[in-house]
């Protein structure tokens, strides 16, 4: 005996529900001829009869109760399978949990973020804020799936995908001398107060670093330990800084003024896993997401430098 396709049992509980060939085809939206051919087909390879036929109409026969008993509950569990498979599309009762730098999570989370919400409407996002010495933990103990970061993560127990170069800027004041200029040299923040990150730090060390190619120490007479904190100190005139492109990639920013730097610097921005875990479906998607968001951002003119 034959065992019955899924197509087979469809067909079947089409026909027991409309009780005539006709009114099967219609639910199905299938020619007549077909349903006809594919019940015979069914019966004879069963070696069962499944409907007597009464004045037109196909009535479940006695004897296959117990068959149809089983298709109905056969096409149930289609249904479920089928709510189950939709509901994991949209994400719902699932959870996705990774984390960000500041200096990413500001701008360009947010709008990855709004790209997962519109594929994932009803996923339930967990999404943290990690300084960089908190990563390896983050992830080895498995509390979210990726981090975005700033720079790479040395531990043998991770692997760093780069996902984007970007560049450095400087930021000033919208009122400061240097704003009408559409470039600035580390040498022109040299003769005014500088705001920065500490360099013994990752992220403060890439900022550091065009000074130091310009033979320059940069003399912090304030310092943030993240990004918004050094954004929010120039913004309130309070100094001058070098940051990267993706902490001041909003398109209107008041108070503040970014121009490209003279120099050639940059920094790459990397998504953090943990060696030989798979990410889900939606970890992945959310990573693509992030690399488009930076890469729109980093090939953006910088808001207010002349256009090349």
């Amino acid at each position: 005996m034959r065992e019955l396709t899924l197509r087979q049992v469809e067909v079947i509980r089409a026909v027991m529900l409309a009780g005539t060939i006709q009114g099967a085809a219609t639910l199905l939206g299938v020619s007549a001829p077909g349903i006809s051919r594919l019940v015979r087909h069914t019966e004879d390879s069963l070696g069962l009869r499944l409907f007597t036929r009464k004045g037109g109409l196909f009535v479940p026969a006695p004897e296959a109760a117990r068959v149809f008993e089983m298709l109905h509950q056969v096409h149930q569990q289609m249904e479920n399978l089928q709510s189950a498979i939709g509901s994991l599309k949209k994400g719902e009762d699932t959870r996705l949990s990774f984390a960000s730098a500041p200096s990413i999570a500001q701008f360009i989370a947010a709008r990855a973020l709004r790209q997962i919400r519109q594929r994932f409407p009803d996923l339930f996002i967990d999404l943290n804020i990690l300084k960089i010495e908190e990563t390896a933990d983050y992830l080895l103990m498995e509390r979210g799936e990726f981090v975005v970061m700033s720079s790479a993560i040395e531990n043998p127990a991770l692997t760093n995908e780069p996902l984007v170069r970007g560049r450095l800027v400087a930021i000033v004041p919208e009122s400061h001398p240097l704003a009408a200029r559409p470039a600035i040299s580390v040498h022109d923040l040299m003769d005014h107060p500088f705001v920065g990150v500490d360099p013994a730090d990752p992220y403060g060390a890439i900022l550091a670093r065009p000074f130091e190619q310009a033979g320059l120490v940069p003399r912090h007479t304030m310092r943030g330990r993240f990004a918004q904190t050094v954004v929010s100190l120039v913004r309130h005139g309070l100094g001058v800084a070098v940051i990267d492109e993706f902490s001041v990639a909003e398109v209107y920013m008041p108070g503040l003024v970014r121009r490209p730097l003279v120099e050639e610097a940059g920094l790459t921005i990397y998504a953090v896993t943990k060696e030989g875990r798979d990410l889900s479906s939606f970890a992945e998607f959310a990573v693509a997401r992030f690399r488009r968001e930076l890469r729109d951002a980093a090939a953006a003119a910088i808001p207010g430098s002349a256009q090349p």
